[in-house]
């Protein structure tokens, strides 16, 4: 099946992340989760509540933001997706600067949300596109939102995997630490190692992530593009083919 996007294999990847959950919650700038979040409410039968922020069929929030925050502290959001310019070894992230924070080389939109999410909501999925040592580093320059915390802090969220454009890692939250879980079609284990700027562990023979089989893809290509097109029309229009609206 050599017609299989990268964008695909990473949808339906996060979407089997997303399996046996309630409600899933998508932010703002996130056209691969979004995607994986309606496959995998289509696959569950009616069974998966998706919220896509931005979207005026695919949400369940009336006053945006605001609301979501209020969701995730009551409990009722299972999943949802952080990214970073930096993200490290213990899952940190940093969405403010690079370099000196006074006097910063870079500076980042900021952290919105992110901090509170990542303690609140039991599943954070990180995702990051570009798989780097600028991107993936040993330790980030500010600390958006922590990946672990002390044994005393109530936390009932945080990471639990974070996926790249070359592989798959899992976290373990008592060790503070990632495993490489897979390594996408067309990349190798030495490639994610030399791409990779934190330690991380990985046994002696590291699967290949899955790619859809024909179902998955008939529904990614079919409703799922669809549906993401209202909130990404150029990103379906790259990928799917789908009409770009005008």
């Amino acid at each position: 099946m050599t017609d299989i996007r990268p964008e695909e294999i990473l949808i339906g990847s996060i979407a089997d992340m997303l399996a046996g959950l309630r409600h899933v919650a998508v932010g703002a700038s996130s056209p691969v989760p979004g995607a994986a979040a309606l496959l995998a409410r289509a696959r569950s039968g009616g069974g998966l509540r998706v919220s896509v922020l931005g979207s005026r069929e695919h949400n369940f929030f009336t006053d945006g933001g605001k609301e979501l925050f209020d969701c995730a502290g009551q409990g009722r959001i299972d999943a949802f997706f952080l990214s970073g310019a930096q993200i490290d070894g213990k899952a940190n992230i940093n969405l403010v600067s690079i370099g000196d924070p006074d006097r910063p080389k870079a500076r980042f939109p900021g952290s919105f949300g992110s901090a509170y999410l990542y303690y609140v909501v039991p599943r954070v999925i990180l995702f990051r596109m570009e798989h780097t040592v600028r991107t993936l580093v040993d330790t980030v320059d500010f600390i958006s939102a922590p990946g672990a915390s002390d044994p005393n802090v109530y936390r009932p969220g945080g990471p639990y995997k974070m996926i790249t454009d070359r592989c798959v890692f899992a976290f373990d939250r008592s060790r503070a630490r990632f495993t490489l879980e897979s390594v996408h079609p067309g990349h190798t284990t030495g490639e994610v190692a030399e791409n990779t700027g934190f330690a991380y562990d990985a046994s002696d023979a590291v699967p290949q992530t899955p790619v859809p089989d024909a179902a998955t893809l008939a529904l990614i290509r079919g409703p799922v593009a669809e549906q993401i097109a209202e909130v990404y029309p150029a990103f379906a229009a790259s990928v799917f083919g789908t009409a770009k609206a005008a």
